[in-house]
């Protein structure tokens, strides 16, 4: 099964890299300009069921137009989100930040990112991946 990424940034840019790198890698990538676009703000509490995640990994830019990556992530712990694996990209992180963030289990990124740092902790997350986890696809449309 392939592993399942969702990327969120506000510039296509970086979003598309990213989305290349991580398609590259064989991943499924689903890529949203902001948060508020994925559909897994929709639901107060995580739709998946007990032993499912809608993905395995996350990476989120921190300062986007409509919501913060960090309010996201910490939106997505609080409604009961089973993915194990978020990271932030930033340029400038505030110390109260990279605590929450740290606080979280969030991998920390700095604009811009050092591609061999990105590929490692990716490596690292693909070995913490249990092969036989189910995906689910409710945000999918039918």
């Amino acid at each position: 099964m392939k592993i399942r990424a969702f990327v969120f940034d506000d510039d296509d840019r970086v979003r598309s890299v990213l989305t290349a790198i991580l398609k590259e890698r064989g991943y499924e990538v689903y890529e949203f300009s902001e948060p508020r676009l994925c559909p897994l703000l929709l639901d107060n509490t995580c739709p998946c069921p007990e032993g499912h995640v809608c993905a395995d990994i996350v990476i989120s830019d921190l300062n986007m137009p409509t919501m913060n990556g960090l309010a996201f992530i910490e939106n997505q712990h609080r409604h009961g989100c089973k993915g194990e694996h978020f990271a932030l990209l930033s340029g400038a992180y505030s110390d109260e930040e990279l605590q929450k963030a740290k606080k979280l289990g969030c991998q920390i990124f700095e604009k811009p990112f050092r591609m061999a740092t990105l590929a490692a902790w990716l490596d690292q997350c693909e070995r913490h991946i249990d092969p036989n986890r189910k995906l689910w696809d409710w945000f999918k449309p039918e």
